[in-house]
């Protein structure tokens, strides 16, 4: 599965959240894609996750214990990974580079169509 849809559909999926938890979830990512967008190196990142650790402000901005915000934040990921499993096996996603011809032979542009059921949105 191309992974620029499976992020499409996993961000329809956090949109759909309930606003805690949509709120929760969005506020640990957005730290920790601060922290991915200041390291160089994934050993980096892991320290400055160490270091930084956004679960633990989260908890803090959220008034929650840090097992309470951990246990929310699994809970939270199991349902998008759920939703995003179930959505993945409505997708119907078929490359169509080798069937549409252009003038140009040396064209680089591949040529993807994908249906997901209207009821899966």
């Amino acid at each position: 599965m191309n992974s620029h849809l499976m992020e499409i559909i996993s961000r329809e999926i956090v949109k759909s959240l309930p606003p805690k938890q949509k709120e929760i979830y969005e506020f640990v990512v957005g730290l920790e894609d601060e922290l991915a967008q200041e390291a160089s190196t994934s050993e980096e990142f892991m320290a400055l996750l160490v270091k930084h650790s956004p679960h633990r402000q989260a908890a803090n901005h959220f008034n929650l214990s840090f097992g309470k915000l951990m246990m929310t934040m699994h809970e939270i990921e199991d349902m998008i990974t759920r939703q995003l499993e179930e959505k993945l096996r409505n997708v119907t996603w078929v490359e169509l580079a080798d069937s549409v011809r252009t003038k140009k032979k040396r064209n680089k542009v591949k040529y993807f169509y994908f249906s997901l059921n209207e009821s899966q949105l």
